[in-house]
């Protein structure tokens, strides 16, 4: 049984830990009150507390003082404060910034110092909090999130400039995707601009781009123009379509799609495509 630090039992328990308290403590005090009958809990631990006051004052003859001085004398001022919070269980993993400056935890990306791109970091989390460490020091914290594929940033966290990175910015991506073809450059577009920051769509729009070495432009082209058709918007939507070759498949009806290609650079969605053509077939 759990007993509160405050009650006499468990501050017996403290004070005789260095002498086989608990031996003496059945002894002297639950021998001694083992024939007494008690009406209520505040009147038994009012008996208790006077046999652990007596029997700590008591000198003991192989110590040569009681075991109040001796505790008084030698533990009391080794003693640390209490922690001023409660202990939080936390579980630690080792991560790595991307090029949006986010780190994944648990499905979610939360922001640290752009600086702190490509570098390797520890995420602390708790079931309210995540905390990133870099070398030992602490660099970011947030508030959890349970949403999935969802950023948390610190406006702070984002760099001022667009020159933020060596390799990658938002003009390369689109110009990559433009190399592949008018619907991966709608889609990717799109992402980009869906995003608060662009940067944030870095993970994704790389990633999709990455599979025109796996699959082949054609493929991607396919697999992107499907994902528009859908309303898909992310990375693991093209990941999907390929691994399963919808990519290669027409899709199930026909009709004008939800999407219109970019002009000039510029990518736009027909969201009204798909109602029109739904009032069409309920009319048939």
């Amino acid at each position: 049984m759990t007993r509160p630090a405050s009650s006499p039992l468990a501050l017996c328990t403290v004070l005789m830990a260095r002498s086989g308290g608990m031996q003496v403590a059945t002894r002297w005090i639950i021998a001694k009150l083992r024939n007494i009958r008690f009406f209520s809990l505040v009147e038994l631990n009012a008996a208790i507390r006077d046999c652990v006051t007596a029997l700590n004052d008591r000198v003991s003859r192989h110590l040569g003082a009681s075991r109040r001085a001796l505790f008084e004398a030698l533990d009391q001022p080794a003693l640390k404060p209490l922690p001023t919070t409660p202990y939080v269980y936390a579980e630690w993993k080792q991560c790595k910034a991307g090029l949006d400056y986010h780190v994944e935890v648990e499905k979610h990306y939360y922001s640290v110092p752009h600086a702190l791109l490509r570098e390797a970091l520890w995420a602390r989390i708790t079931a309210r909090t995540v905390e990133l460490f870099h070398r030992g020091n602490r660099v970011a914290v947030h508030v959890r999130s349970s949403s999935s594929r969802k950023h948390t940033t610190v406006r702070e966290h984002v760099p001022s400039s667009h020159r933020r990175y060596a390799d990658w910015t938002p003009q390369r991506i689109q110009g990559r995707a433009n190399e592949i073809g008018p619907k991966t450059s709608a889609l990717i577009e799109i992402i980009l601009r869906e995003k608060t920051h662009p940067e944030q769509g870095f993970r994704a729009t790389i990633g999709i781009l990455r599979h025109a070495n796996s699959f082949g432009h054609e493929r991607l082209e396919a697999a992107c123009g499907r994902a528009l058709e859908i309303g898909a918007r992310s990375y693991t939507s093209v990941t999907s379509i390929l691994k399963t070759n919808l990519d290669r498949r027409r899709p199930a009806s026909g009709g004008q799609p939800r999407y219109q290609l970019p002009c000039e650079g510029i990518g736009r969605i027909d969201r009204t495509g798909a109602a029109e053509e739904s009032a069409r077939g309920a009319k048939v």
